[in-house]
């Protein structure tokens, strides 16, 4: 890959060392392109990709960041060798470390991207430290875990000049552009409120901590994949999936379709900062009138409500309602009774002054409402597609690496932090609002029972101090302390 003058100066060194080695072993003779063969690219011209996180979304990702022939996967890590066992296949020229940090360490000149796909807990922290080296970084979402590790990752896109994405592929799809040119066009005037909604969790949540410790697999290093959280006994079926339901590792149903579900509705509107959020949550109890508490999990459903002050065309705010666990908003009378909302368990719907509007998951299958405008109303298309589409949002990333920091092709990309650091914080104000729910303490009159003074309150959020005005337990939400050993370097 060919990098910029302003890039690492060892990056450069290495390449003119590779260079001019290969032209001493030819003779001196450089083979032109086309000798080569149709289609070839010079190993020199592909960015050159580490894999945090080989397994689940990790594989798939790193396999379609390969599908475009301009990307090398040479170097994989994974604190499980089960996860990581498909992609050491399908890649059997990279590297394998455990550790991201002695990866990064030992690695980092022949490096120019990081893909990070590992357990939300860990997203900030090894996407930093790769952008602190100077490299380009792609992150599952949720971006990150808390609200301002989300801040500091936006900032550090521009403070270390790095190419970012977040891997919301739907971002990148027709869908999500269909309802934005129907909305600017005026199709369904203003609009005020929005629905989102899903289906998850669909791992266990609302219950307690494991009381039965098990043994660590071999193939496991426990202890690097707690990374920033607190440590704790190794439980069964906590890995590889189910620590979506645990606040020290995951971020719940909003942070597993939040970024894609509430995407639309943020690009749409052109969302900013919340400045209020409430909430309700599911209920589960242990007995008669007795209510458990659960608080390193997740709610088994919830209800937010976010308002965004101002923030509709003509000024006015706008309310959108986050619903998981299978609750949905009413069915849209306009539907036919055979008709689905959404996708049936995931949607979106915007409710205007003129009209209706809904999409699946992804921004997919957008509809005018009642269905059969979307085949009679035709607008004008003022935003250019993404080749490939939801494809395309990987190796879009690719090449607007090769491209460089501040490229049209950098900019031009569907989740750049620019983008997606402001989605996740949206997303993860509402967890922060569900945790504020559950927070508890004792009653000063009363010691022996406790008070939930986070539970039917609305809290009012100050977007640019990153701060909750009128609860202050609840801004231990917005940034988390990290276990001994473990920093953000920021």
């Amino acid at each position: 890959m060919k990098k910029k003058s302003s890039s690492l100066p060892e990056m450069d060194s290495r390449r003119r060392f590779v260079r001019n080695s290969a032209m001493a072993l030819a003779g001196f003779y450089i083979i032109p392109r086309h000798v080569l063969g149709r289609g070839f690219i010079a190993p020199s011209d592909k960015l050159v990709i580490a894999g945090i996180g080989a397994g689940g979304k990790g594989e798939g990702d790193l396999a379609n960041f390969f599908s475009g022939n301009k990307a090398e996967i040479a170097f994989l890590c994974d604190v499980d060798d089960r996860s990581a066992a498909n992609s050491r296949k399908k890649f059997p020229n990279a590297k394998y470390y455990k550790d991201f940090r002695e990866m990064l360490s030992k690695e980092h000149k022949s490096i120019d991207a990081v893909s990070v796909s590992t357990p939300d807990h860990t997203h900030a922290v090894a996407a930093m430290a790769a952008m602190q080296l100077g490299k380009h970084v792609y992150v599952q979402k949720p971006m990150t875990h808390d609200i301002y590790e989300a801040r500091m990752l936006t900032k550090a896109a521009h403070d270390y000049k790095v190419v970012t994405q977040m891997g919301n592929q739907g971002a990148s799809g027709d869908g999500v552009r269909q309802l934005r040119e129907w909305y600017h066009a005026g199709v369904i005037g203003d609009v005020q409120t929005v629905y989102v909604y899903t289906d998850r969790p669909v791992w266990p949540q609302g219950i307690p901590w494991p009381s039965q410790k098990s043994p660590v697999p071999a193939e496991l290093d426990w202890n690097l994949w707690q990374g920033t959280a607190p440590h704790k006994d190794f439980v069964d079926k906590l890995v590889p999936f189910n620590w979506r339901g645990w606040w020290d590792y995951g971020t719940g149903a909003l942070g597993d379709m939040g970024c894609h579900l509430i995407e639309p509705a943020f690009r749409v509107l052109g969302l900013g900062y919340p400045s209020e959020a409430e909430c309700s949550v599911g209920s589960v109890y242990v007995d008669e009138f007795r209510r458990g508490y659960f608080p390193e999990s997740g709610p088994p459903s919830s209800h937010v409500i976010l308002k965004f002050p101002g923030q509709s065309h003509k000024g006015k705010d706008i309310t959108m309602h986050w619903m998981d666990g299978g609750i949905q908003p009413e069915r849209l009378p306009e539907l036919a009774p055979t008709e689905k909302m959404g996708d049936g368990g995931n949607g979106v719907v915007f409710i205007g002054t003129k009209g209706k509007m809904m999409c699946e998951t992804y921004g997919a299958n957008p509809q005018l409402v009642p269905t059969s405008r979307t085949a009679e109303v035709h607008v004008k298309q003022t935003i250019a597609r993404i080749p490939g589409g939801e494809k395309g949002h990987y190796t879009g990333w690719v090449e607007a690496c090769i491209a460089g920091y501040g490229s049209d092709a950098a900019k031009n990309l569907s989740s750049n932090f620019d983008l997606a650091g402001p989605l996740t914080e949206i997303v993860l104000m509402g967890n922060l609002a569900i945790r504020s729910f559950d927070f508890r303490r004792r009653q000063a009159a009363k010691p022996a029972n406790w008070e939930y003074p986070g539970r039917y309150i609305k809290l009012l959020w100050d977007g640019p101090s990153m701060k909750i005005t009128n609860f202050d337990e609840a801004n231990q939400f917005v940034r988390r302390t990290y276990t001994d050993g473990w920093s953000l370097g920021v």
